[in-house]
């Protein structure tokens, strides 16, 4: 975004001064038009020290901002103006984030820099597949359809995502359920009824005094198990940003019961759908190659694709690269060796992710209805075992008062 020092007559003919924001002299003078200002002259200072700084922009809104840029350009209108207008349109609080990367972008392209340079600026924002495929977009005079189909693949993606999110939320309000009730019990119900069996005078059963046991350490040295709980994830986070943690933890993952297969068919969807798009949109293989690499979200995978590669750099065929490694199922791979011989290998990789969407939703969906009756059995279990220990020596209590 630019800053404009600008004079202008007000209704009442006096004379004023003063900076405005804006993306370009045009929307400047539009501004100060709308104020009842009629501009005498104008011109740019500076670039705006207001920018702020860039965080994060919503799925939602990225696609949004894709799709209405496709449409514009589509329509004929130029670059920058459609820019211009995507900005205006932004809310300036909910979308304060979008407005600022669009600003900077449209400074970018009108200081002389190409529209897919502009966005590189902003590597949070728009990744190497986005990056990639408006090059190529721009390379082939093909920006407005290459910005509909990242739009689509967005959208898809987004989706995906959303129904993973969806799928976890409800094992993970349970468990926080179950957990809360448990420190409860542990904490402010369990030392109450410690104190009535203690005028019982006789030794308590082996669950329940363990359990009291449990409650007074808990009570005595919370702040001891806060620390160990607190130094444990932090040790955690930190080996799991190292490589080796990463690769443990991405190898391991493919290897979870139920979970394991469900994580390898998102992480083929994510292969196929975006070498998919790279591949239509006129992206050389090999960097098509490096990209879905770099965007696997799993080193297992990525190292597999990065040999893929090199194969293909030495004058392999795709589909025979792709066989030489276990991690990609045998159906990808027929249906790859069948786009080869018929050109049409970015159509059976979609075809393919489109399957394998099917096959996540039914999963998820399955694990969904699942999980429901396990976590239930399980709060039941942790909750009534705990009051199951605290009620063990009421029922002796005849045994207790005969002795007596």
């Amino acid at each position: 975004m630019f800053t404009f020092t600008y004079q202008a007559r007000d209704a009442g003919g006096k004379i004023t001064s003063g900076l405005q924001d804006a993306l370009n002299e045009e929307s400047a003078i539009t501004s100060l038009m709308s104020r009842g200002l009629m501009v005498l002259s104008i011109q740019q200072k500076s670039v705006s020290s207001k920018r702020k700084k860039v965080t994060t922009v919503k799925d939602t809104d990225l696609v949004l901002f894709t799709r209405q840029l496709a449409t514009m350009v589509d329509a004929g209108i130029p670059l920058v103006g459609a820019m211009t207008a995507l900005y205006d349109s932004a809310d300036p609080k909910r979308q304060a984030s979008l407005r600022n990367v669009i600003g900077d972008v449209v400074s970018r392209v009108q200081g002389g820099d190409s529209f897919h340079q502009s966005l590189a600026k902003h590597p949070f924002i728009f990744n190497r597949l986005y990056i990639s495929m408006v090059k190529a977009g721009e390379a082939g005079g093909l920006l407005a359809e290459i910005l509909d189909r990242l739009a689509g693949f967005l959208e898809a993606t987004a989706r995906l995502k959303k129904k993973v999110k969806s799928a976890l939320v409800y094992p993970v309000v349970v468990i926080t359920i179950a957990f809360s009730i448990t420190l409860f019990l542990i904490i402010k119900v369990v030392p109450v009824f410690a104190d009535v069996f203690k005028d019982f005078g006789k030794p308590l059963p082996g669950p329940t005094q363990l359990l009291v046991d449990l409650s007074e350490f808990t009570r005595s040295y919370w702040w001891a198990i806060l620390l160990v709980f607190v130094g444990i994830y932090f040790a955690l986070k930190l080996f799991l940003r190292s490589e080796r943690g990463a690769e443990m933890k991405d190898k391991y993952m493919l290897k979870l019961p139920i979970f394991g297969p469900l994580i390898h068919k998102i992480a083929m969807t994510r292969f196929a759908r975006t070498f998919a798009q790279l591949i239509r949109s006129g992206v050389p293989i090999l960097e098509t190659l490096d990209i879905v690499g770099g965007s696997a979200g799993n080193r297992v995978i990525e190292h597999a694709i990065r040999s893929v590669s090199t194969d293909v750099e030495r004058g392999d065929n795709l589909s025979v690269a792709l066989s030489k490694k276990t991690i990609f199922p045998p159906m990808m791979l027929r249906m790859v060796a069948a786009g080869e011989s018929t050109g049409k290998i970015d159509e059976m990789l979609e075809k393919m992710a489109d399957f394998w969407d099917e096959e996540i939703e039914a999963t998820l969906n399955g694990l969904t209805s699942l999980l429901e009756p396990i976590l239930i059995v399980i709060l039941g279990v942790v909750v009534g075992g705990i009051v199951l220990c605290m009620f063990l020596p009421i029922f002796q209590l005849p045994e207790i008062v005969s002795g007596g």
